[in-house]
């Protein structure tokens, strides 16, 4: 590592320490950057925050009296294709204040070398536990990467109602909305028009 990028990098953990790490206590959702044993690394988890009797919190309220419940998991070739839909949605998380925290720099470069928890507003933590949960059965990686495209451009309000439909009717109905979400938002495998789609919405 050159002088420059470690000071970079010294810098963004300093930041880390002093102005994000502390948000973690409230927020309503967090992505979890870490390694686990016989998958590639990194491995992303979301998770999300609960009341100690099961419900989620709304905004990180009463941390006190809550528990992070993971979500999903993304990881190895799913990952790399949809990284740069990921970027793009925490690059979008701010403070209190409305300022940006620019989540996005802790997964920059060819190799992720950040290992720990970013904090996420309920628009970012929706969107991401979606398409984390949307990946586990789709093999077609291009079909992965659109769906997780569609995702990002949903508004606040489209990922918190989808995510709910496709999570908390019970096993069988959410079974079923995922296998449905997963052809509305990436379409038929073998599809002569996915290829079209999927590069209109990486410009």
């Amino acid at each position: 590592m050159t002088e420059k990028k470690a000071k970079k990098s010294a810098t963004l953990n300093q930041e880390y320490v002093t102005r994000i790490k502390p948000l973690l206590k409230q927020s309503p959702w967090v992505l979890r950057i870490t390694e686990h044993k016989g998958k590639p690394v990194p491995v992303m988890v979301i998770k999300g925050r609960f009341s100690l009797d099961g419900d989620q919190k709304n905004g990180g309220k009463e941390p006190g009296n809550s528990v992070l419940k993971e979500q999903g998991m993304l990881y190895g070739q799913s990952q790399r294709r949809c990284l740069p839909v990921v970027r793009a949605i925490i690059g979008r998380v701010c403070d209190r204040a409305g300022i940006p925290l620019e989540l996005q720099r802790f997964l920059n470069g060819d190799r992720i070398t950040f290992r720990g928890n970013l904090p996420l507003d309920e628009e970012a933590g929706a969107k991401l536990s979606l398409i984390f949960k949307l990946q586990e059965r789709v093999q077609d990686m291009d079909r992965t990467e659109l769906l997780a495209w569609r995702v990002e451009r949903f508004s606040r309000e489209e990922a918190i109602y989808w995510l709910t439909r496709a999570t908390q009717y019970g096993a069988t109905a959410s079974r079923w909305a995922q296998a449905g979400m997963r052809t509305m938002l990436g379409g038929q495998p073998g599809d002569k028009d996915l290829q079209r789609m999927l590069e209109q919405l990486r410009r």
